[in-house]
């Protein structure tokens, strides 16, 4: 019966990782993410239900359109597996017992999921666009702060006026972000890796935040490292290339893999 569980949650987090594709595209452009029916990018053909079974539905047609043939990106695939076993494990580093759930350990696992699901969406923009979706920054430091709030009612002795705080800082600099820096600056991504930072203080701790915070940037070390040597032998087509775009890096990318790694890591250890 438990495994039959398990099974379900993993079946549960490949659906919304093919939800996570649907949203990192459809988001930046402005596109309803809940009621738009689904379609093909290439050819705008709406979707079946058939087409629309995570894992399933792709290597069932060969990972191509079934109406275009247009070839579609493995890593549509690679992400619904990744998120049906980062929610699978998510559920085993809770250790939840089953069958003698408790309304407290639900609570914790939905606000947990929703957390990630917003970080793997962060993610996903960032890494295509090199920019934070404000609406899903947004959502992430509120439900942030209401886990926290959660957690310091439901917990005798704990203070909740720090998060509130945090909260408050958070909103500033999405404010200064939206009214008044978009005036002057045709870069707003320090002050929202700012906020994501603070959203991810506010959920997983401040001792989660700074180990959070030295992975992602030896994960950019390692990728800096990696480019540099598969661009030794292509010297030219390197100088020749914008460099304002080689500097760019997809620092909330690498921010929200860690939080994700670091907090089922911490839950493990408790």
């Amino acid at each position: 019966m438990e495994i039959i569980i398990y099974v379900l949650i993993f079946i549960m987090g490949a659906f919304f990782g093919s939800f996570f594709t649907l949203a990192v595209y459809r988001i930046p452009l402005g596109l309803d993410i809940l009621y738009e029916h689904s379609f093909c990018p290439n050819c705008n053909t709406k979707l079946k239900m058939k087409d629309l079974i995570p894992i399933i539905s792709y290597i069932s047609v060969g990972g191509k359109c079934r109406y275009c043939k247009e070839k579609i990106r493995i890593r549509y695939l690679l992400l619904e597996i990744l998120s049906g076993t980062v929610f699978l494990v998510l559920a085993l580093s809770l250790k939840l017992n089953i069958l003698n759930l408790t309304v407290n350990e639900i609570i914790c696992f939905l606000f947990s999921i929703c957390y990630i699901a917003s970080l793997f969406i962060i993610a996903g923009i960032d890494k295509e666009k090199i920019q934070i979706q404000k609406s899903v920054l947004l959502f992430n430091l509120i439900l942030s702060v209401l886990f926290m709030i959660y957690v310091c009612i439901s917990k005798s002795g704990q203070v909740i006026y720090t998060y509130i705080i945090l909260l408050a800082l958070s909103i500033l600099l999405l404010t200064l972000d939206i009214w008044f820096l978009k005036k002057n600056l045709h870069e707003n991504y320090t002050i929202e890796i700012l906020a994501l930072s603070l959203g991810m203080i506010v959920f997983s701790g401040a001792e989660v935040y700074y180990y959070t915070v030295a992975i992602a940037f030896l994960l950019i070390g390692l990728k800096g490292i990696f480019n540099k040597i598969t661009t030794i032998k292509k010297r030219k087509a390197v100088i020749n290339t914008d460099r304002n775009k080689e500097l760019k890096i997809p620092v909330a990318f690498y921010m929200s893999i860690a939080n994700i790694f670091l907090i089922i890591i911490y839950n493990f250890l408790r």
